[in-house]
Protein backbone atom coordinates (compact mmCIF):
# COMPACT_ATOMS: atom_id res chain seq x y z
CA UNK A 1 0.00 0.00 0.00
CA UNK A 2 1.36 3.51 -0.80
CA UNK A 3 0.05 7.00 0.39
CA UNK A 4 -1.93 6.88 -3.35
CA UNK A 5 -4.42 3.82 -2.77
CA UNK A 6 -5.33 2.00 0.15
CA UNK A 7 -5.23 -1.73 -0.72
CA UNK A 8 -2.67 -4.18 -0.35
CA UNK A 9 -1.40 -6.78 -2.71
CA UNK A 10 -2.20 -9.39 -0.36
CA UNK A 11 -3.85 -9.77 3.33
CA UNK A 12 -3.62 -12.65 5.50
CA UNK A 13 -6.28 -12.67 8.45
CA UNK A 14 -4.94 -15.22 11.25
CA UNK A 15 -7.00 -15.82 14.35
CA UNK A 16 -5.29 -15.30 17.88
CA UNK A 17 -6.76 -18.47 19.53
CA UNK A 18 -6.11 -19.90 22.92
CA UNK A 19 -7.36 -16.87 24.96
CA UNK A 20 -9.23 -17.06 28.46
CA UNK A 21 -12.83 -15.66 29.34
CA UNK A 22 -12.18 -12.32 30.44
CA UNK A 23 -13.50 -10.69 33.38
CA UNK A 24 -12.66 -7.16 35.52
CA UNK A 25 -9.48 -6.15 35.96
CA UNK A 26 -7.58 -9.79 33.48
CA UNK A 27 -4.30 -8.12 31.74
CA UNK A 28 -6.02 -8.46 28.00
CA UNK A 29 -2.66 -6.94 26.83
CA UNK A 30 -0.66 -9.73 28.62
CA UNK A 31 -2.89 -12.92 26.90
CA UNK A 32 -2.95 -11.09 23.68
CA UNK A 33 1.24 -11.31 24.19
CA UNK A 34 1.48 -14.87 25.15
CA UNK A 35 -1.38 -16.38 22.65
CA UNK A 36 0.54 -14.41 19.79
CA UNK A 37 4.35 -14.12 20.37
CA UNK A 38 4.34 -14.35 16.46
CA UNK A 39 3.24 -11.06 15.93
CA UNK A 40 5.37 -8.38 13.59
CA UNK A 41 5.61 -4.76 13.01
CA UNK A 42 3.03 -3.59 10.47
CA UNK A 43 0.45 -6.12 11.76
CA UNK A 44 -3.24 -5.00 12.81
CA UNK A 45 -4.85 -6.38 15.73
CA UNK A 46 -8.38 -6.24 15.87
CA UNK A 47 -10.25 -6.54 19.12
CA UNK A 48 -13.67 -7.57 19.90
CA UNK A 49 -15.14 -4.57 21.60
CA UNK A 50 -17.11 -7.04 24.46
CA UNK A 51 -13.74 -8.68 26.18
CA UNK A 52 -12.41 -4.73 26.16
CA UNK A 53 -15.43 -3.67 28.12
CA UNK A 54 -15.40 -6.91 30.62
CA UNK A 55 -11.63 -6.35 31.40
CA UNK A 56 -12.43 -2.70 31.74
CA UNK A 57 -14.95 -3.32 34.28
CA UNK A 58 -18.51 -2.03 31.78
CA UNK A 59 -20.47 -4.93 33.02
CA UNK A 60 -23.82 -4.10 34.76
CA UNK A 61 -25.59 -6.46 37.28
CA UNK A 62 -28.77 -7.19 36.42
CA UNK A 63 -31.66 -9.77 37.72
CA UNK A 64 -31.55 -12.72 36.25
CA UNK A 65 -35.24 -12.88 35.35
CA UNK A 66 -34.94 -12.58 31.30
CA UNK A 67 -38.16 -10.44 31.46
CA UNK A 68 -36.34 -8.26 34.46
CA UNK A 69 -33.33 -8.48 32.36
CA UNK A 70 -34.98 -7.40 29.31
CA UNK A 71 -36.41 -4.21 30.89
CA UNK A 72 -32.97 -3.39 32.80
CA UNK A 73 -31.28 -3.41 29.48
CA UNK A 74 -33.66 -0.82 27.99
CA UNK A 75 -33.09 1.24 31.06
CA UNK A 76 -29.75 0.90 30.45
CA UNK A 77 -30.00 1.96 26.14
CA UNK A 78 -32.00 5.13 27.42
CA UNK A 79 -28.95 6.24 30.26
CA UNK A 80 -25.87 5.14 27.45
CA UNK A 81 -27.88 7.40 24.60
CA UNK A 82 -27.19 11.29 23.93
CA UNK A 83 -29.76 11.16 21.65
CA UNK A 84 -32.38 9.32 20.66
CA UNK A 85 -32.85 9.07 16.78
CA UNK A 86 -35.49 6.91 16.30
CA UNK A 87 -37.31 4.10 17.23
CA UNK A 88 -38.42 1.14 14.99
CA UNK A 89 -40.37 -1.32 17.31
CA UNK A 90 -38.77 -2.35 19.92
CA UNK A 91 -35.57 -1.15 18.55
CA UNK A 92 -33.81 2.62 19.58
CA UNK A 93 -31.34 3.99 17.42
CA UNK A 94 -29.37 6.77 19.46
CA UNK A 95 -25.62 8.52 19.78
CA UNK A 96 -24.64 7.17 22.64
CA UNK A 97 -21.40 8.75 24.72
CA UNK A 98 -18.99 7.85 22.62
CA UNK A 99 -20.30 10.01 19.81
CA UNK A 100 -21.30 6.28 17.97
CA UNK A 101 -24.88 5.92 15.92
CA UNK A 102 -26.17 2.67 16.45
CA UNK A 103 -29.14 0.04 17.14
CA UNK A 104 -29.20 -0.03 21.60
CA UNK A 105 -26.53 2.57 22.78
CA UNK A 106 -24.41 -0.36 21.72
CA UNK A 107 -25.59 -2.09 25.08
CA UNK A 108 -25.30 -5.63 24.81
CA UNK A 109 -26.53 -8.60 26.76
CA UNK A 110 -24.58 -11.64 24.27
CA UNK A 111 -21.26 -13.40 25.12
CA UNK A 112 -21.81 -12.11 28.81
CA UNK A 113 -23.10 -14.21 32.00
CA UNK A 114 -27.16 -13.61 32.49
CA UNK A 115 -27.21 -11.28 35.28
CA UNK A 116 -24.68 -8.86 33.54
CA UNK A 117 -25.19 -6.33 30.73
CA UNK A 118 -22.11 -5.39 28.98
CA UNK A 119 -21.72 -1.07 28.33
CA UNK A 120 -19.09 -0.25 25.43
CA UNK A 121 -15.44 0.64 26.56
CA UNK A 122 -15.91 4.33 27.90
CA UNK A 123 -13.17 5.75 25.24
CA UNK A 124 -12.62 2.92 23.06
CA UNK A 125 -9.62 5.33 20.84
CA UNK A 126 -8.27 5.32 24.92
CA UNK A 127 -8.12 1.68 25.08
CA UNK A 128 -6.91 1.00 21.37
CA UNK A 129 -3.61 3.33 22.34
CA UNK A 130 -3.18 1.66 25.89
CA UNK A 131 -2.94 -1.80 24.12
CA UNK A 132 -0.90 -1.00 21.20
CA UNK A 133 1.55 0.26 23.97
CA UNK A 134 1.61 -2.47 25.94
CA UNK A 135 2.59 -4.69 23.07
CA UNK A 136 5.15 -2.44 22.21
CA UNK A 137 6.82 -3.22 25.63
CA UNK A 138 5.77 -6.88 25.91
CA UNK A 139 7.17 -7.93 22.44
CA UNK A 140 9.01 -5.00 20.87
CA UNK A 141 6.62 -4.78 17.41
CA UNK A 142 5.04 -1.84 16.32
CA UNK A 143 1.60 -2.64 15.46
CA UNK A 144 -1.83 -0.82 14.96
CA UNK A 145 -4.98 -1.59 17.05
CA UNK A 146 -8.73 -1.55 16.11
CA UNK A 147 -11.66 -2.15 18.85
CA UNK A 148 -14.55 -2.76 16.62
CA UNK A 149 -18.42 -3.44 17.51
CA UNK A 150 -20.95 -4.86 15.25
CA UNK A 151 -23.49 -2.58 13.94
CA UNK A 152 -25.90 -1.85 11.07
CA UNK A 153 -25.76 0.79 8.02
CA UNK A 154 -28.27 2.91 6.49
CA UNK A 155 -30.06 1.34 3.57
CA UNK A 156 -28.65 -2.03 3.78
CA UNK A 157 -29.78 -5.41 5.11
CA UNK A 158 -27.46 -6.97 8.32
CA UNK A 159 -24.76 -6.68 10.65
CA UNK A 160 -20.99 -5.56 9.89
CA UNK A 161 -18.07 -4.78 12.15
CA UNK A 162 -16.78 -1.28 12.62
CA UNK A 163 -13.92 0.23 13.79
CA UNK A 164 -15.00 2.51 17.38
CA UNK A 165 -11.58 2.84 18.52
CA UNK A 166 -8.13 2.83 16.80
CA UNK A 167 -4.92 3.59 17.15
CA UNK A 168 -1.63 3.07 14.75
CA UNK A 169 -3.32 3.31 11.37
CA UNK A 170 -4.61 5.96 9.29
CA UNK A 171 -7.96 5.55 10.09
CA UNK A 172 -9.46 7.31 6.74
CA UNK A 173 -7.83 7.46 3.19
CA UNK A 174 -8.83 10.20 0.73
CA UNK A 175 -8.91 9.90 -3.02
CA UNK A 176 -10.04 13.28 -3.72
CA UNK A 177 -8.17 15.05 -6.88
CA UNK A 178 -6.14 11.70 -7.69
CA UNK A 179 -7.15 10.25 -11.02
CA UNK A 180 -7.71 6.99 -11.88
CA UNK A 181 -7.33 4.47 -14.91
CA UNK A 182 -9.07 6.05 -17.39
CA UNK A 183 -8.47 9.75 -16.71
CA UNK A 184 -11.30 10.45 -14.80
CA UNK A 185 -10.15 13.01 -11.51
CA UNK A 186 -11.95 11.29 -8.16
CA UNK A 187 -14.28 13.71 -6.27
CA UNK A 188 -15.29 12.57 -2.82
CA UNK A 189 -14.32 8.97 -2.82
CA UNK A 190 -13.05 8.35 1.06
CA UNK A 191 -12.34 4.86 1.96
CA UNK A 192 -12.96 3.88 5.91
CA UNK A 193 -9.50 1.59 6.36
CA UNK A 194 -10.48 1.37 9.87
CA UNK A 195 -14.07 -0.14 8.72
CA UNK A 196 -12.99 -2.09 6.19
CA UNK A 197 -10.39 -4.11 8.50
CA UNK A 198 -12.86 -4.29 11.32
CA UNK A 199 -15.13 -6.02 8.69
CA UNK A 200 -12.71 -8.26 7.49
CA UNK A 201 -11.43 -9.38 10.73
CA UNK A 202 -14.74 -10.70 11.93
CA UNK A 203 -14.91 -13.13 9.06
CA UNK A 204 -12.42 -15.22 11.09
CA UNK A 205 -13.60 -14.04 14.74
CA UNK A 206 -17.37 -14.97 14.05
CA UNK A 207 -19.93 -14.40 16.67
CA UNK A 208 -20.25 -17.57 18.67
CA UNK A 209 -16.59 -19.34 18.70
CA UNK A 210 -15.19 -17.68 21.29
CA UNK A 211 -12.57 -16.08 19.43
CA UNK A 212 -12.57 -12.29 20.29
CA UNK A 213 -9.21 -11.33 18.72
CA UNK A 214 -7.80 -11.46 14.91
CA UNK A 215 -4.46 -10.26 13.16
CA UNK A 216 -4.60 -8.69 9.54
CA UNK A 217 -1.57 -9.13 8.16
CA UNK A 218 0.06 -7.26 5.09
CA UNK A 219 -1.31 -3.82 5.31
CA UNK A 220 1.81 -1.06 4.95
CA UNK A 221 0.61 0.84 8.40
CA UNK A 222 0.52 4.57 8.13
CA UNK A 223 -0.39 5.95 10.94
CA UNK A 224 -1.21 9.93 11.20
CA UNK A 225 -2.77 9.80 14.57
CA UNK A 226 -6.24 9.58 13.64
CA UNK A 227 -8.38 7.59 16.04
CA UNK A 228 -12.15 6.42 15.30
CA UNK A 229 -13.37 9.70 16.58
CA UNK A 230 -12.84 10.67 13.11
CA UNK A 231 -15.19 7.92 11.71
CA UNK A 232 -17.91 9.41 13.41
CA UNK A 233 -19.97 12.08 11.16
CA UNK A 234 -21.82 15.19 13.10
CA UNK A 235 -25.03 14.18 13.68
CA UNK A 236 -26.17 17.74 12.03
CA UNK A 237 -24.13 16.17 9.22
CA UNK A 238 -25.96 13.01 8.60
CA UNK A 239 -28.61 12.57 6.30
CA UNK A 240 -29.81 9.53 7.91
CA UNK A 241 -29.72 11.20 11.59
CA UNK A 242 -33.55 10.53 11.77
CA UNK A 243 -35.81 7.66 11.82
CA UNK A 244 -39.16 6.95 9.64
CA UNK A 245 -41.43 7.95 12.59
CA UNK A 246 -39.53 10.75 13.39
CA UNK A 247 -38.74 11.63 10.34
CA UNK A 248 -42.51 12.14 9.59
CA UNK A 249 -43.07 13.44 12.96
CA UNK A 250 -40.69 16.34 12.37
CA UNK A 251 -42.49 16.70 8.92
CA UNK A 252 -46.14 17.21 10.86
CA UNK A 253 -45.06 19.91 13.07
CA UNK A 254 -43.53 21.95 10.53
CA UNK A 255 -46.16 21.56 8.08
CA UNK A 256 -47.18 25.02 8.55
CA UNK A 257 -44.10 26.64 9.22
CA UNK A 258 -42.30 25.65 5.88
CA UNK A 259 -44.82 28.08 3.98
CA UNK A 260 -43.55 31.01 3.07
CA UNK A 261 -44.03 33.72 0.82
CA UNK A 262 -42.05 33.13 -2.65
CA UNK A 263 -42.35 35.75 -5.12
CA UNK A 264 -39.11 34.40 -7.19
CA UNK A 265 -38.87 31.50 -9.01
CA UNK A 266 -36.91 28.72 -11.29
CA UNK A 267 -37.32 27.99 -14.42
CA UNK A 268 -38.09 24.74 -13.92
CA UNK A 269 -41.35 23.25 -14.39
CA UNK A 270 -43.88 21.65 -11.61
CA UNK A 271 -44.49 18.67 -12.44
CA UNK A 272 -48.46 17.90 -12.84
CA UNK A 273 -49.18 15.27 -10.62
CA UNK A 274 -47.50 17.17 -7.53
CA UNK A 275 -49.89 20.26 -8.41
CA UNK A 276 -52.29 18.19 -8.59
CA UNK A 277 -51.73 16.10 -5.41
CA UNK A 278 -51.28 19.36 -3.41
CA UNK A 279 -54.87 20.98 -5.02
CA UNK A 280 -56.05 17.92 -3.99
CA UNK A 281 -55.08 17.56 -0.33
CA UNK A 282 -56.95 21.61 -0.16
CA UNK A 283 -60.02 20.06 -1.31
CA UNK A 284 -60.02 18.26 2.08
CA UNK A 285 -60.23 21.20 4.13
CA UNK A 286 -63.35 21.67 6.28
CA UNK A 287 -66.71 22.96 4.73
CA UNK A 288 -69.94 23.77 6.60
CA UNK A 289 -72.94 21.42 6.13
CA UNK A 290 -71.09 18.95 4.46
CA UNK A 291 -70.73 21.23 1.34
CA UNK A 292 -67.54 21.75 -1.22
CA UNK A 293 -67.61 24.66 -1.25
CA UNK A 294 -64.08 25.31 -3.10
CA UNK A 295 -62.99 24.96 -6.97
CA UNK A 296 -59.65 25.80 -8.22
CA UNK A 297 -58.67 26.61 -11.29
CA UNK A 298 -55.59 25.84 -13.06
CA UNK A 299 -54.57 28.89 -15.72
CA UNK A 300 -52.60 25.98 -17.41
CA UNK A 301 -53.20 28.09 -21.00
CA UNK A 302 -50.80 30.41 -20.98
CA UNK A 303 -52.87 32.81 -23.79
CA UNK A 304 -56.00 32.71 -21.61
CA UNK A 305 -53.74 33.62 -18.52
CA UNK A 306 -52.06 36.52 -20.45
CA UNK A 307 -55.37 37.87 -21.33
CA UNK A 308 -57.10 37.52 -17.68
CA UNK A 309 -54.02 39.16 -16.29
CA UNK A 310 -54.10 41.97 -18.73
CA UNK A 311 -57.70 42.43 -18.63
CA UNK A 312 -56.94 42.66 -14.55
CA UNK A 313 -54.22 44.73 -14.95
CA UNK A 314 -56.54 47.57 -17.11
CA UNK A 315 -59.22 47.54 -14.18
CA UNK A 316 -56.43 48.22 -11.55
CA UNK A 317 -55.51 51.00 -13.51
CA UNK A 318 -58.78 52.60 -13.73
CA UNK A 319 -59.60 52.23 -10.01
CA UNK A 320 -56.27 53.74 -9.46
CA UNK A 321 -56.04 56.60 -12.17
CA UNK A 322 -60.21 57.30 -9.90
CA UNK A 323 -58.16 57.24 -6.52
CA UNK A 324 -55.85 60.51 -8.09
CA UNK A 325 -52.78 58.24 -8.50
CA UNK A 326 -50.05 59.68 -11.06
CA UNK A 327 -49.23 57.26 -14.01
CA UNK A 328 -45.89 56.94 -12.15
CA UNK A 329 -47.36 55.53 -9.14
CA UNK A 330 -49.93 53.57 -11.06
CA UNK A 331 -46.91 51.70 -12.83
CA UNK A 332 -45.30 51.07 -9.55
CA UNK A 333 -48.40 49.67 -7.78
CA UNK A 334 -49.22 47.59 -11.08
CA UNK A 335 -45.81 46.05 -11.44
CA UNK A 336 -46.74 44.12 -8.16
CA UNK A 337 -48.72 41.93 -10.46
CA UNK A 338 -45.73 40.58 -12.63
CA UNK A 339 -45.17 37.45 -10.50
CA UNK A 340 -48.14 35.98 -11.89
CA UNK A 341 -47.71 36.84 -15.21
CA UNK A 342 -43.76 35.11 -14.82
CA UNK A 343 -44.67 32.40 -12.53
CA UNK A 344 -44.60 29.30 -13.89
CA UNK A 345 -48.12 28.27 -12.83
CA UNK A 346 -51.13 30.04 -11.37
CA UNK A 347 -54.23 28.53 -9.55
CA UNK A 348 -57.54 30.53 -8.96
CA UNK A 349 -59.28 29.36 -5.98
CA UNK A 350 -62.97 30.12 -5.58
CA UNK A 351 -65.85 30.15 -3.28
CA UNK A 352 -69.09 28.70 -4.67
CA UNK A 353 -71.30 28.51 -1.64
CA UNK A 354 -74.08 25.95 -3.16
CA UNK A 355 -75.13 24.67 0.24
CA UNK A 356 -75.04 27.92 2.39
CA UNK A 357 -78.26 28.43 4.05
CA UNK A 358 -80.27 30.84 4.05
CA UNK A 359 -82.48 32.87 6.93
CA UNK A 360 -85.11 35.32 7.19
CA UNK A 361 -82.66 37.97 8.53
CA UNK A 362 -79.84 39.97 7.53
CA UNK A 363 -77.63 39.30 10.30
CA UNK A 364 -77.72 35.14 10.18
CA UNK A 365 -77.10 35.67 6.36
CA UNK A 366 -73.84 37.95 6.62
CA UNK A 367 -73.00 34.90 9.20
CA UNK A 368 -73.37 32.35 7.07
CA UNK A 369 -71.16 34.26 4.19
CA UNK A 370 -68.54 34.39 6.56
CA UNK A 371 -68.61 31.05 7.96
CA UNK A 372 -68.16 30.00 4.35
CA UNK A 373 -65.69 32.94 3.62
CA UNK A 374 -63.61 31.13 6.06
CA UNK A 375 -64.24 27.61 4.55
CA UNK A 376 -62.52 28.99 1.62
CA UNK A 377 -59.31 30.54 3.62
CA UNK A 378 -58.70 27.46 4.80
CA UNK A 379 -58.91 25.98 1.66
CA UNK A 380 -56.09 28.37 0.15
CA UNK A 381 -54.13 28.23 3.00
CA UNK A 382 -54.68 23.85 2.88
CA UNK A 383 -52.78 24.22 -0.98
CA UNK A 384 -49.94 26.38 0.40
CA UNK A 385 -49.11 24.18 3.03
CA UNK A 386 -49.63 20.91 0.60
CA UNK A 387 -47.40 22.88 -2.09
CA UNK A 388 -45.23 23.38 0.75
CA UNK A 389 -44.72 20.34 1.50
CA UNK A 390 -43.87 19.00 -2.02
CA UNK A 391 -40.64 21.69 -1.96
CA UNK A 392 -42.84 23.77 -4.33
CA UNK A 393 -43.14 27.66 -3.42
CA UNK A 394 -46.27 29.95 -3.26
CA UNK A 395 -47.19 33.34 -3.26
CA UNK A 396 -51.42 33.82 -2.79
CA UNK A 397 -51.85 37.54 -4.29
CA UNK A 398 -55.08 38.88 -3.29
CA UNK A 399 -55.71 40.61 -6.97
CA UNK A 400 -58.93 38.74 -8.15
CA UNK A 401 -61.02 40.05 -5.45
CA UNK A 402 -60.69 43.21 -6.48
CA UNK A 403 -61.87 42.11 -9.90
CA UNK A 404 -64.40 39.53 -9.75
CA UNK A 405 -66.45 40.80 -12.41
CA UNK A 406 -63.53 40.67 -15.26
CA UNK A 407 -62.15 37.23 -13.78
CA UNK A 408 -65.68 35.64 -14.02
CA UNK A 409 -66.14 37.51 -17.74
CA UNK A 410 -62.66 36.33 -19.00
CA UNK A 411 -62.75 32.86 -17.55
CA UNK A 412 -66.71 32.37 -18.66
CA UNK A 413 -67.64 31.34 -14.78
CA UNK A 414 -70.76 31.57 -13.47
CA UNK A 415 -72.20 34.68 -11.30
CA UNK A 416 -71.75 33.06 -7.90
CA UNK A 417 -68.05 32.01 -8.12
CA UNK A 418 -66.35 34.46 -5.88
CA UNK A 419 -62.74 34.68 -6.28
CA UNK A 420 -60.43 34.50 -3.22
CA UNK A 421 -56.89 35.36 -5.32
CA UNK A 422 -54.48 34.04 -7.26
CA UNK A 423 -51.95 31.72 -6.32
CA UNK A 424 -48.33 31.69 -7.80
CA UNK A 425 -46.54 28.96 -7.68
CA UNK A 426 -42.96 27.26 -8.97
CA UNK A 427 -40.06 26.04 -7.32
CA UNK A 428 -38.39 28.42 -5.17
CA UNK A 429 -35.21 30.10 -6.18
CA UNK A 430 -33.57 30.54 -3.10
CA UNK A 431 -33.87 27.71 -0.02
CA UNK A 432 -35.23 28.97 3.36
CA UNK A 433 -35.64 27.45 6.53
CA UNK A 434 -39.13 26.93 8.62
CA UNK A 435 -40.24 29.36 10.34
CA UNK A 436 -40.37 29.70 14.15
CA UNK A 437 -43.78 29.75 15.42
CA UNK A 438 -45.15 33.06 16.23
CA UNK A 439 -45.99 33.64 20.59
CA UNK A 440 -48.22 37.16 19.31
CA UNK A 441 -51.73 36.96 19.19
CA UNK A 442 -52.17 34.07 21.36
CA UNK A 443 -54.33 35.59 24.14
CA UNK A 444 -55.16 32.83 27.24
CA UNK A 445 -58.03 33.56 29.51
Amino acid sequence: MTERDHSAERLEIIPVTGLPEFRPGDDLTGAIADAARWLRSGDVVVVTSKVVSKIEGRLVRVPADPEERDAARRRLVEEEAVHVLARFGRTLITQNRIGVVQAASGVDGSNVAGDEIALLPADPDASALALRNGLRERLGVEVAVVITDTMGRAWRVGQTDTAIGSSGIKVLHSYEGQVDGQGNELQVTEIAVADELAAAADLVKGKLGGLPVAVVRGMSLVDDGSTARKLVRPVEEDMFRLGTAEAIARGRREAVLVRRSVRRFTDEAVEEDVLRRSIGAALTSPAPHHSKPVRFVWLRDQGLRTKLLEAMRESWRADLRGDGFTDEQIAKRVSRGDILFNAPEVVLPFLTPDGAHTYPDARRNANERTMFTVAGGAAVQGLLIALAAEGLGSCWIGSTIFAADVVRDVLSLPEGWQPLGAVAIGHPAEAAAPREPLREGLIEL
